[in-house]
């Protein structure tokens, strides 16, 4: 179908289509109240709420291989039978292998060389043929462009996708279901933002079902692109892609396509350090009993220790990504 980004009307119908037929499904992920949990961690004045969406090796929702089966599903047959590419740093990786895998085409996957080795062997794993580069010295978009040309692969972005846009949107019906239930109407939503599809598509959910609710993209100090761009009003790059254990969410910019949508849905930013970052997942694991890497961890440290940024009574904060490398995992349960 084509999806018109940047109207919610056009955008929902495509997600809740995604959802309806089991794409996309969170499958288990609810709103979890935690103020009894993690009470004595909390730097709020209130109540919060966490939102646990993807935290598995099983990567559902927004980065997760339901969303892309869907979009691979949607490709005219005689260009899906030719094969996909796709650059990620993990998550989208898995999710593009495991989907090609399943219709019975052949993957090229584009990752960083330094990327966590849980996720180049769980790619390489799936049936994918990973193609390793330097992030410093090599451009991932000109090498996707030179194989797909070469060998006349269909392209799938990691996030300025309409299609991967919308899929990403259920997390946002989701939030707005769930909230529904639970009497809440006003909250800021924080999520772990990279290149945005995440933030966007859950943006454009919640202003159709749940427009008082205020999204707030969070990044990882000094890889905050989308925070400053929002300040600047124009798309921000950062000077690297190097350094970061959030690498899952670490781009040079937003999205063409995802900026426009946050420029005019999304409220302030927030960034976190890497310290803060690890010591979230150690919280994770050890009072909600979820694994989650650094990257999908920071907007539940924005929610645990940035309470000063953030006004509402309720928050929620996504947890989205369970790819995580055993010494940086050991090294989050030690902080």
């Amino acid at each position: 179908p084509n999806v018109t980004v940047g109207d919610s009307g056009d955008v929902i119908a495509y997600t809740a289509q995604i959802a309806h037929t089991g794409g996309g499904s969170t499958a288990g992920a609810h709103l979890v109240k935690f103020e009894f949990v993690l009470d004595d961690l909390i730097n709020l004045h209130n109540s919060s709420v966490v939102s646990s969406v993807g935290t598995t090796s099983t990567y559902t929702t927004g980065n997760g291989s339901d969303v892309v089966v869907v979009e691979v599903s949607a490709l005219p047959d005689e260009k899906r039978a030719k094969g996909a590419i796709a650059f990620s740093s993990g998550n989208h990786a898995q999710g593009v292998a495991l989907a090609a895998r399943q219709h019975g085409i052949s993957s090229v996957i584009i990752m960083p060389a330094d990327a966590p080795k849980t996720k180049i062997d769980n790619t390489r794993a799936l049936g994918a043929e990973v193609v390793l580069y330097d992030r410093e010295h090599e451009d991932r978009d000109e090498i996707g462009a030179r194989i797909s040309q070469e060998r006349n692969l269909t392209l799938i972005k990691p996030f300025d996708e309409p299609e991967v846009i919308a899929g990403q949107g259920t997390c946002g019906l989701e939030i707005a279901e769930q909230t529904a239930e639970l009497g809440i109407k006003d909250a800021d939503v924080l999520v772990c933002c990279g290149g945005g599809g995440l933030t966007s598509g859950i943006a454009l959910a919640l202003e159709q079902d749940a427009p008082n609710m205020r999204v707030r993209p969070v990044e990882p100090k000094g890889f905050d692109d989308v925070c400053r761009s929002l300040i600047s009003g124009q798309i921000e790059r950062n000077p690297t892609t190097l350094g970061s254990l959030c690498d899952a969410i670490v781009t040079l910019s937003p999205g063409q396509l995802t900026f426009p949508i946050m420029q005019r849905l999304c409220h302030a930013g927030i960034t976190v350090t890497e310290e803060q970052a690890l010591r979230a997942v150690q919280l994770a694991h050890d009072r909600l009993k979820i694994t989650v890497e650094p990257g999908g961890a920071v907007a539940l440290a924005a929610a645990l220790f940035h309470g000063d940024q953030i006004p509402s009574d309720c928050v929620i904060a996504v947890a989205s990504g369970g790819n995580v490398d055993r010494d940086v995992f050991e090294r989050a349960l030690t902080a």
